[in-house]
Formats: C-alpha cells, sequence, structure tokens
C-alpha cells in the first residue's frame, strides 16, 4: 500500500484546502483573518473573543454557564461562543490556520495538538502560566503529558481534564444472569457472550465500529496483550503476535455478541444504544457517565477502569489530556489569556469537570466532594494517578497521528470487522504508517 508521509500529507492537505477558503467565514477576535503563523497582538485587554468549543453541543450548556461567570467578572469582555461537533474540529482548524478565521481561544485535545502546533497557530503559554494564578495549580502529569504532545517541549495548552477508558456494565443484567464483575477480560469475554440471545436482540457488548474506533481498539488490544510500550526502538509495537491475536480476538466479537449495526457506530449511537436497550457492556470513557445516569438511575450500572489480565496486571492506552489553546494570530491575546486562566481556576474547572464526569486537571478542582461521589470518576483517577496501571504513551506528538488514527485507518478497521481484512493485515499497514512518521518526526528533530 502507498504510504503518504507527514511532509507529502500536509502540503497535500495545505493544497486542497486553498480551494475551499471561500467557504470559511468563521470571525475571531477583531477581523476574522487570523491564520497559521500569524503573530497577533496582546490587545488592549478588553472587547470581544470568540472561543472554538470542541466538543460543541455536547458541553454547551456548561461553556455558556463559564463564559456567563466569566462575563459578569470581567465585563469589559465578551466572548462570543462557536460549537464545533468534535468529530469536525480538527478538519475546522485546518482550514482556519490556512485560509484565516481562527479564534482566539479554542478547546485543543493532545490527540491533535502536534499537527496545529508544527503549523506554528498556537502560542506557547509556559511563561504566561508561570506569571498567573494557574502557576502550581495544575496536575503535573497532565502538563508532562501536553508538553509532551506539542512535541516541542513546550506547553501549547493549558491542560483542563483527562479521561480514563471505562467498563460500563449493566449490573441488573450480570446479576439476572449470575455473572461476577468483568473486572478481568477473561470475565469480559464470558459475560459477552452469556448475555447474548440475538433471536431476542439481546447482545453482551456493543464494539465502537465508527468514528474514534482505532484508540478504543488499540486499549482493548494492548490491555490483553500486556506490551507495556508503543515502540520497541524506532519501530511500533502495534503489530507484534500477541496485539494481533488479541485483535483478533476482540473483532470476533463483532455481530456474534454485538448488535450488526456497531459497525457504523461513533459514540454518541454506541452510547444511546447502550441506555436505551438490553446490552450488557459497553467501552467508553469517563464523558458518557452523566448520560447514562439520566437514562438507568444509578442502580443499573456501574462503571470500572477496563479489565485486566488474569493476574490483576493492568495495561491501558493514554487518553489525551484536553486543554485550552491560544491562537497566535489573536488580536487580543490578553483578553483570551483572562478567560483560559479563568476557565482553568478552581471554580470554573471544577464545574466542568463534574458535568463532563472527566478529572479535572486544576489541583484544588481535583479535591472537590463531588469527585468522590461520581465512582467511575474517582476509579479512573485512582488507575491513572495511583500506580496501578502500566499507561502506553500513544505518540501524540507525531503531526499526522491525528489523521493516521482517523481518517487513514477508521475504514479498515471496518473491513476487519466485516471480515474483509485480517487484523494482521490491518495492524502491519497501521505500523508502516507509523514507522514512516516516527522516522520523518525524529529526522525534523534531530
Amino acid at each position: 500500500m502507498t504510504i503518504f508521509h507527514g511532509g507529502r500529507r500536509r502540503a497535500a492537505l495545505a493544497l486542497a484546502l486553498s480551494g475551499v477558503l471561500a467557504l470559511t467565514a468563521t470571525a475571531c477576535g477583531d477581523d476574522g483573518s487570523g491564520t497559521g503563523g500569524d503573530k497577533g497582538t496582546e490587545g488592549s485587554g478588553k472587547g470581544k473573543i470568540t472561543f472554538w468549543d470542541n466538543n460543541g453541543g455536547v458541553r454547551t450548556e456548561v461553556w455558556k454557564e463559564i463564559i456567563a461567570d466569566f462575563e459578569k467578572a470581567n465585563p469589559d469582555i465578551d466572548v462570543e461562543y462557536v460549537g464545533v461537533a468534535s468529530k469536525e474540529v480538527q478538519s475546522k482548524y485546518d482550514t482556519a490556520i490556512q485560509g484565516g478565521g481562527l479564534p482566539d481561544v479554542g478547546g485543543v485535545g493532545a490527540a491533535m495538538l502536534a499537527g496545529i502546533a508544527a503549523q506554528n497557530a498556537l502560542e506557547p503559554l509556559d511563561a504566561r502560566i508561570d506569571g498567573s494564578s494557574l502557576k502550581g495549580k495544575l496536575n503535573a502529569g497532565m502538563v508532562a503529558s501536553v508538553k509532551s504532545a506539542g512535541g516541542q517541549d513546550k506547553l501549547f495548552t493549558v491542560p483542563t481534564s483527562a479521561s480514563n477508558g471505562v467498563l460500563y456494565y449493566r449490573t441488573d443484567l450480570f446479576e439476572a444472569a449470575g455473572l461476577e464483575e468483568p473486572s478481568t477480560w477473561s470475565k469480559f469475554y464470558a459475560a459477552a457472550e452469556k448475555l447474548t440471545a440475538a433471536d431476542k436482540n439481546r447482545f453482551g457488548y456493543t464494539i465502537r465500529g465508527g468514528a474514534g474506533s482505532i484508540a478504543q481498539a488499540l486499549d482493548a488490544v494492548y490491555g490483553q496483550s500486556g506490551i507495556t510500550s508503543f515502540w520497541n526502538g524506532d519501530k511500533t509495537t502495534v503489530n507484534d503476535p500477541k496485539n494481533v491475536a488479541a485483535l483478533e480476538k476482540y473483532a470476533g466479537l463483532f455481530k456474534r455478541t454485538t448488535p450488526a449495526a456497531d459497525v457504523n457506530n461513533d459514540f454518541t449511537k454506541m452510547v444511546a444504544q447502550w441506555d436505551s436497550g438490553q446490552i450488557g457492556m459497553l467501552n467508553h470513557n469517563l464523558g458518557s457517565y452523566k448520560d447514562h445516569v439520566k437514562a438507568l438511575g444509578t442502580e443499573k450500572f456501574r462503571g470500572i477502569p477496563n479489565p485486566t489480565l488474569d493476574d490483576g496486571t493492568r495495561v491501558q492506552v493514554s487518553n489525551p489530556v484536553d486543554g485550552l489553546g491560544l491562537f497566535s494570530s489573536s488580536r487580543n491575546k490578553a483578553a483570551a489569556w483572562k478567560f483560559i486562566e479563568f476557565a482553568a481556576s478552581h471554580e470554573s474547572n471544577s464545574k466542568w469537570n463534574e458535568s463532563a464526569g472527566a478529572i479535572p486537571a486544576n489541583t484544588e478542582a481535583a479535591a472537590d466532594p463531588w469527585l468522590q461521589k461520581a465512582e467511575p470518576t474517582k476509579l479512573g483517577a485512582d488507575v491513572l494517578f495511583s500506580g496501578k496501571a502500566t499507561i502506553v504513551e500513544l505518540p501524540y506528538y507525531l503531526p499526522d497521528w491525528n489523521t493516521i488514527s482517523k481518517a487513514d485507518n477508521e475504514p479498515a478497521f471496518q473491513k476487519v470487522l466485516l471480515g474483509k481484512s485480517t487484523a494482521k493485515e490491518f495492524l502491519d499497514h497501521l505500523a508502516e504508517q507509523l514507522n514512516a512518521a516516527q522516522a520523518e518526526w525524529k529526522q525534523q528533530n534531530k
């Protein structure tokens, strides 16, 4: 198969975008003309700024609350909210970087951070944090993760939250079937089989086959293989024989213990399907916890960290830390930074993460009482920060990571589910792309 190296892909992207610039008309700070590499200005610290929410719709309500709080505390600053769906935000940023219309502030997850930073679109924030009320108040692990993800040893976003892989399971269905909690992979597979009665439209598991499928599949693969590093020297371990065997077993659940519709399901459809139907288990992250509570209450399900091996060994892949970036093209960086500082402060960060069921980056927010009451979030925080797991760090620092793990390979994973490709073919091709991207990145960063 043809491998498009990162430089050629980015050049092709820029060329393709030049034909659609007329479609880009989203306003930014003052005049909407900001592009990647534009140096912008500090501005007056007053007036209008634009904020892009990278999970628009899902988190719109809580962001509007935070914006209202900010505008009350800063009456001379007006924040324009723009909600962008998570599956569209990468292309929207790329288009604006090339043609203008970048916001002043935007939500930028670690998975897309390197690609945006490589185009000089984000302001390094190390000095601003050191001179602000956030100094010493951000979780050190999340700061390190974001700095690594940027690929330049600089902090290009202020971390706001982290998530964790969660296995949600229906306690009522498990109890009725006499099943133990699916705390190990062997118990997970046994439960998936026992809870399935396809003729009655009951299934043991719902698998993610649509948008966002790759990260979830890799979490299941490394969790079962027990391999503890994404790289072995300059080569990825993704196609190690143990990982191939793990993916064969995991993908083999499709249509046998899962609905056939799963091949196209993104997280929204998958979560809605689990909440409304008779499906035993769902893998997602902490972000859907509140949805499950609304649909099921707290008595019919639990959310636990992803399964361990039978001996208790826990390996999981890293979840991207979310954050807020200050775009270099902003004409009002002073006001934009005030908003970021406010949004990442104790009260705002606690409010946002409680709404999302995520783990706060602000250390004071992480000590708030609600975290102890939200069981999946508490368990996830324990796993992430108390040394109970080996975390396989995904290479977010590669500018091509987001493209490789989404557009390039989500359709290929669907072919595995449908039996049109093998797990080995899929992982070998993924490894080929990753090894090429890693070699290019090392060459550029000598």
